[in-house]
């Protein structure tokens, strides 16, 4: 099976999976993610698969940034966080993205929210955060495009 058929935000890219578009061009797109730690938390990806941001060449990376700056503003339109956040972990989708995080706490930006203990070690994981629905996510999409249009 080819990367391009396992990867999620590549099944994305083709239309073979659903995803709620905030915002698209012919080299990136921006969608909340399923499980935010924050309503409006957004994921920035290149279309074509690049598996670490690191690799993304400069030009792209740049623009990603640069959307991602105007994603953030229209994000604190609509959730008036107390800061705005960009992330780049690395782990998750094997497939490069940004994330563009609205910050009520200053743990938000090291997802505190996926924080647990487990045999006496913190320990994180995405799965203790609930998967959004589509018409949440689609509701949340709609909104950012709304803030997005008014800028």
């Amino acid at each position: 099976m080819t990367i391009a058929r396992r990867c999620v935000f590549c099944q994305i890219v083709a239309g073979n999976e659903p995803a709620s578009l905030v915002y698209e061009d012919d080299t990136i797109m921006a969608f909340p993610s399923l499980r935010q730690v924050r309503p409006g938390e957004l994921m920035v990806i290149p279309r074509e698969h690049i598996d670490e941001f690191c690799d993304v060449p400069d030009d792209l990376a740049s623009h990603m940034v640069v959307v991602a700056n105007r994603l953030s503003r229209a994000l604190r339109k609509v959730f008036t966080p107390k800061r705005m956040g960009l992330v780049v972990h690395g782990f998750g989708v094997p497939h490069a993205h940004l994330i563009v995080l609205p910050q009520h706490e200053p743990s938000d930006i090291v997802s505190g929210r996926h924080a647990y203990v487990e045999s006496g070690e913190i320990k994180y994981s995405e799965e203790h955060l609930p998967i959004w629905s589509r018409g949440q996510l689609d509701d949340i999409a709609a909104q950012i495009r709304e803030a997005l249009d008014a800028a």
